[in-house]
């Protein structure tokens, strides 16, 4: 293991076991803020394609932000894994889940697959610099990579709890930095000031 991953993965222990410490009514309110500020942030039109996730573990529940984007019209999808990638899988009110690894859920290879425009992007640690890290597998830098070749980048909003920053993230070549990050507490905007 080289020296940046080995600080990713020291970080995300830290960053995670803060997160697990959370008592369960803190995350929910946490989450509910969360929700709150981003219903004032981001610029959903209808029919937008908008990426969420559902929660594992310990994880921000954006289940209720993504309710009320789609009552403003948002066409919501979540990721699959398929084949060591990304795909992200229309999510319909009703829709049966299939179990994807890791503890987490999405529609079945029935669902339509759709282009995100925008991306609620999960992490485990982030930076005031807009540095992240997920989950170690570079799923996501890899997914806005292809969508960025394709000609649609897509808005990056990463949410997570304010205990999950650290002072510093190690970049490495292929880490995409967020724009806005969005914790209970605040909004960060790296490139704002």
């Amino acid at each position: 293991m080289n020296d940046a991953k080995e600080a990713k993965a020291s970080l995300r222990q830290a960053a995670l076991a803060r997160r697990d410490a959370m008592p369960e009514d803190v995350r929910i309110e946490a989450s509910l803020a969360v929700a709150d500020r981003c219903a004032e942030l981001l610029p959903i039109t209808p029919g937008m394609v908008v990426s969420g996730f559902l929660p594992i573990r310990s994880e921000i529940d954006i289940r209720p932000l993504m309710m009320l984007l789609a009552d403003r019209g948002a066409r919501l999808c979540v990721p699959a894994i398929v084949d060591g990638r990304l795909q992200f899988r229309h999510l319909v009110r009703g829709a049966p889940l299939e179990p994807q690894g890791f503890g987490t859920y999405a529609p079945g290879a029935e669902a339509a697959v759709l282009d995100p425009e925008l991306m609620l992007v999960p992490l485990a640690v982030f930076d005031r610099q807009g540095g992240r890290i997920g989950y170690g597998r570079g799923y996501y830098d890899s997914a806005i990579a292809a969508l960025t070749q394709k000609g649609a980048p897509p808005i990056l909003a990463g949410v997570a709890f304010a205990v999950q920053e650290a002072e510093a993230v190690p970049m490495e070549p292929h880490d995409i930095r967020l724009p806005m990050i969005v914790t209970e507490r605040e909004t960060i905007r790296p490139d704002a000031g």
